[in-house]
């Protein structure tokens, strides 16, 4: 074996924890990776250096990313540290002083610089795997954009999209923005990721456009604060296929529409404006859902919060649903939050009970180093904050049982994720999807009988489904139609044809 041979086989270990968000980093690392020669190794095994994509949120992710990094480093001895936690290197560096090299969030080439010099082989453009430019380079282009660094054309989609994906083919995460304009006091993903920074509406279009192309079937727009979208930038427009397109929520919101994918939107804040994404839903051009992070209820503890909106949220959620009634809510709420009276957590149950959301989540209240809500008196002691989750989870289950009970008898979209055939059962019989009301990962399943479709339904199809019975999360039932997929995108190569799946 030659040493160009030996140089050409560099195999790199990839471990992404934390959100999606940080899943759509991690892709475009790999789509660089591949695209300068590297393989990407299966197991520490067959790993000649590791990348570890960590999260650094709150104290959790923050331990179980230093748990992964010195598990890397264990197995390899060589690892960079990338991500949210990347930007505290010295918390790093105490558990793990051995790493090779430590970035930041958002650091495509500062990664990649790093691989190059612990794994180094021979650069040929040519010989890449995947068809993508290089950092700082426009399709076409010659040369890195004038006038701009390279890395923030990589970081904010001035350049392809990845080609790298973490997720199945059907869908996808399209992130829009980087970074938080908000304070909130128990958040520090601004000290981590920076002020919002918007990418360009013709950006986020033509890579919505090539995943659909592709085949992908479900977008999930994506970003720290959705709802606010192109203000960094003051919505300025860009080119969309011989058009001009602003970088405005709404404006985009239209153009994905038009692709003929379901669209789903996350981290969506209840900006006035938001009400005309919500008329494009009743319209049927994106899905009837929304990610509404609210975090709490008590006006009081809003405030504290130093979160938007207080006091206003159950007049706007039911302003949202006149506009769509089909509409399904998903929020995530934070009990135990330094100063919470059983007052305040009392608000927080009667909001539950008045608003209907359809999927909630929750988590207790923990100090996260550097947050401002440290330094809050009267913190709620973990007992109590794990009694009051506890309740708050009874209610939240309950009614989630109750919307879900009353789409029994209905026929509702599902989009195939998964076989669910035990032993014995012909191949294709029972399924597992979602409706247009759940995420995946986050929310709930439809599980199915294949019916008089049993091994013709593949994974990423959408069907019709009559739903027979419910529990608390998931729905239950059977195909009854499979409706060709026709995207307003043409489908490359194989994609195309049988039945437009």
């Amino acid at each position: 074996m030659t040493e160009g041979t030996q140089q050409a086989t560099r195999r790199v270990g990839f471990i992404s924890l934390g959100c999606p968000k940080a899943l759509v980093d991690s892709e475009r690392i790999l789509t660089q990776l591949r695209f300068e020669g590297y393989e990407v190794a299966p197991s520490y095994e067959d790993a000649d250096a590791v990348i570890v994509n960590t999260c650094g949120f709150i104290t959790p992710a923050v331990e179980e990313s230093l748990s992964a990094i010195g598990e890397a480093l264990e197995a390899t001895g060589k690892v960079i540290v990338t991500g949210c936690l990347g930007e505290r290197p010295e918390k790093i560096m105490e558990r793990h002083p051995k790493v090779a090299a430590i970035t930041g969030s958002e650091a495509v080439d500062d990664v990649m610089g790093h691989v190059r010099a612990l794994l180094p082989i021979e650069q040929d453009a040519f010989t890449g795997l995947l068809p993508v430019a290089a950092p700082g380079m426009r399709a076409g282009a010659a040369q890195p954009i004038a006038g701009q660094p390279a890395r923030e054309d990589t970081r904010h989609g001035d350049v392809f999209a990845p080609s790298v994906k973490l997720t199945p083919r059907h869908y996808a995460y399209v992130k829009i923005a980087e970074g938080c304009n908000h304070t909130c006091s128990f958040c520090i993903i601004p000290k981590l990721r920076g002020r919002q920074v918007s990418r360009d509406a013709g950006a986020v279009l033509y890579e919505a456009y090539r995943l659909i192309a592709g085949g992908t079937k479900e977008l999930m727009v994506i970003s720290q604060d959705t709802s606010a979208y192109g203000v960094d930038v003051r919505y300025r427009e860009s080119e969309f296929q011989g058009g001009q397109v602003r970088a405005h929520l709404t404006d985009l919101a239209v153009k994905l529409g038009e692709m003929g994918a379901w669209v789903r939107m996350h981290y969506v804040y209840p900006y006035p404006h938001v009400e005309k994404i919500v008329e494009l839903m009743a319209q049927g051009k994106i899905l009837p859902y929304l990610d509404v992070p609210l975090q709490h209820a008590s006006p009081k503890i809003l405030k504290a919060m130093r979160r938007p909106g207080a006091g206003k949220q159950l007049e706007t959620i039911r302003r949202w649903r006149e506009i769509c009634p089909e509409l399904v809510i998903r929020s995530t709420f934070i009990v135990g939050f330094p100063g919470e009276t059983e007052q305040d957590f009392q608000e927080l149950l009667q909001f539950l009970e008045d608003a209907q959301l359809d999927r909630v989540g929750a988590f207790t209240y923990s100090d996260v180093d550097e947050a401002d809500a440290n330094a809050l008196a009267d913190p709620v002691p973990q007992e109590i904050k794990e009694e009051r989750l506890a309740r708050f989870m009874d209610v939240a289950q309950r009614i989630s049982a109750a919307r879900l009970a009353a789409k029994v008898g209905t026929v509702m979209d599902v989009i195939i994720d998964e076989f669910n055939d035990d032993e014995g059962d012909a191949p294709g019989t029972k399924l597992i999807g979602r409706t247009k009301g759940d995420a995946p990962g986050i929310d709930g399943q439809v599980y199915l009988s294949a019916g008089n479709f049993a091994g013709q339904v593949k994974i990423g199809d959408i069907v019709r489904v009559r739903i027979e019975d419910s529990d608390e999360y998931d729905l239950y039932g059977e195909v009854v139609d499979r409706p060709a997929w026709t995207p307003n995108v043409p489908q490359l190569g194989h994609f195309g044809g049988h039945n437009g799946h």
